[in-house]
């Protein structure tokens, strides 16, 4: 039998963005490994979604529903839930939805979600019926509560939630980069004493300003497009946004000896995170670019501490 005891809520701290964007940019300074805090971040965030998950099942069970095949689909595949949710639900995801029928309209997410479960349930019925030896039951108990689960109904949840963990795995990493971008850049013009005016966002066009980060020369016409990546080593991806996004300065956690190669034949100014003191090169992109920096020196932990306090 596998059970899940008395889930509460109580003592489980949601990680909060901000901290952990300030967790990355400390890591990066330091040429460290930042995947630990995605990481960190997801599993806090799947740990409440199935916290919230069984407490709804539980809260059914005290509401003297009788939780059924049939009660899961109205309560988890329920046309009025977001489309996202209702993808999860059935075992699916918004990607492999779009992938199949080229689209991603909410009726056809709903359509085929349903259809996904109905199939879904059905084959587990198959194999359950096929082994007889098979036997699982989750049992879920929550202030004295219990709700036992079949075996089918067990792998349905068991998907479902392991679904949700991969839709969470690849949102938090495909963004990683974007909320780390403006202040990770921001912090390093901080940390070398760049004056304001060349990295002040405020006199950018709001069009510009809502979705990249520039720093500006002595010209403030002078607009250097800055880009962060938080790429492994060797990924082509680096190569190819400097031909499609005109990017002039690009900070990323690594890079390959043909990414470096590429940039500075493209007059790309370039920094690599991930090695001994890798941040430092970001006063030779702003010497390159004629923008006024000094170098630091000093107690590094302390001066980030200040500095995301006045950013954040």
């Amino acid at each position: 039998m596998l059970k899940l005891l008395r889930i509460s809520q109580k003592g489980l701290i949601m990680t909060l963005e901000s901290a952990v964007v300030q967790k990355i940019i400390r890591r990066l300074i330091r040429g460290e490994d930042y995947r630990i805090e995605i990481i960190s971040l997801l599993d806090a965030q799947f740990l409440q979604y199935a916290i919230d998950f069984f407490k709804r099942v539980v809260n059914a069970k005290l509401n003297d529903e009788i939780v059924t095949i049939d009660w899961y689909k109205n309560e988890f595949l329920n046309p009025n839930l977001e489309t996202k949710e209702i993808a999860i639900n059935s075992g699916l995801n918004m990607k492999t939805i779009s992938n199949m029928y080229n689209t991603a309209r909410r009726n056809v997410v709903v359509h085929a979600s349903i259809e996904h479960f109905d199939t879904l349930y059905d084959t587990l019925n198959e194999l359950i019926d096929n082994d007889d030896d098979l036997e699982i039951t989750l049992t879920v108990k929550f202030k004295g509560v219990s709700v036992e689960l079949n075996v089918s109904e067990s792998l349905i949840v068991i998907n479902t939630i392991a679904v949700k963990r991969s839709a969470l795995r690849g949102g938090l990493w495909s963004t990683a980069g974007k909320q780390v971008e403006k202040p990770l850049i921001k912090t390093l013009c901080m940390l070398f004493n760049v004056p304001k005016k060349h990295y002040d966002q405020s006199n950018i066009p709001e069009s510009l300003r809502e979705v990249d980060f520039y720093l500006i020369g002595k010209n403030p016409e002078e607009r250097y497009r800055s880009e962060v990546k938080l790429m492994g080593k060797g990924n082509p991806e680096g190569a190819d946004v400097i031909h499609a996004r005109d990017t002039r300065v690009f900070v990323a956690d690594k890079l390959s000896e043909t990414n470096i190669t590429q940039f500075e034949a493209n007059n790309v100014e370039w920094v690599e995170m991930r090695t001994e003191d890798g941040y430092k090169r970001f006063l030779v992109v702003l010497k390159n670019l004629g923008i006024p920096g000094k170098d630091f020196k000093g107690d590094i932990d302390k001066r980030l501490t200040a500095i995301f306090r006045e950013i954040f």
